[in-house]
């Protein structure tokens, strides 16, 4: 399975949606902050204590190594360190530039969103289906080109209306809707503004739990 970001609780949720962490064989990562890459000390170290023996490929913008392995070393000292019975291998995404990671083929567009290296939004693609995901961004055209043909955008809504540098609001993604040449959008990354004006919203909301079938 191919798992988009690593969120500090994603161990907790895996594992409350029965999902089993030992079958996670890539992790994508948007970008470097510790709200979308802080879990993976926890994955790599649930992996340890399982006897996991699967390799686990995280790729991610340039840094993503020195990042993981700095968090790993904050959080159990020498884990980034020690002989493990699997494989952590890290790739580097370049911008607009496909790579083959598992299964999918995966082409980052640039974001805008500071996060000390390149934010990415992700085009995956695998089984002839396209599905994208934002990241954290605020507007940018990238997102036009590589939503483009894609049967599913997942893109945050961080706020309602307002607006506020390196995220994404509803009205903004709204009104440039037409623009966007993908099936179907679900929104994402919410507030409690945006949580709580969903009436409101034209577009789909994703939800904890949430299988989308394609």
């Amino acid at each position: 399975a191919l798992l988009v970001d690593c969120g500090a609780s994603s161990l907790v949720a895996m594992k409350r949606a029965g999902v089993d962490p030992g079958e996670i064989g890539w992790v994508l990562l948007t970008h470097l902050h510790g709200d979308h890459f802080g879990g993976l000390p926890f994955l790599i170290l649930d992996g340890q204590f399982s006897r996991r023996t699967r390799p686990l490929v995280v790729a991610g913008p340039p840094g993503t190594r020195a990042r993981v392995e700095g968090a790993m070393e904050v959080l159990f000292p020498g884990s980034s360190r020690v002989e493990r019975r699997f494989a952590v291998e890290f790739v580097e995404l370049v911008e607009r530039a496909a790579s083959r990671i598992g299964p999918a083929t995966v082409t980052p567009f640039a974001a805008a969103h500071a996060s000390g290296a390149p934010s990415y939004a992700l085009r995956v693609e695998y089984g002839g289906k396209v599905i994208v995901y934002s990241g954290d961004t605020e507007w940018t055209e990238s997102l036009v080109e590589a939503t483009r043909g894609a049967d599913l955008f997942i893109c945050e809504a961080y706020f309602f209306e307002r607006k506020i540098k390196f995220h994404l609001d509803y009205a903004t993604l709204r009104d440039q809707r037409k623009r966007l040449e993908c099936s179907r959008i679900i929104l994402t990354h919410m507030s409690q503004d945006m949580l709580g004006r969903l009436a409101e919203s034209e577009l789909e909301s994703a939800s904890d739990g949430q299988v989308i079938v394609l």
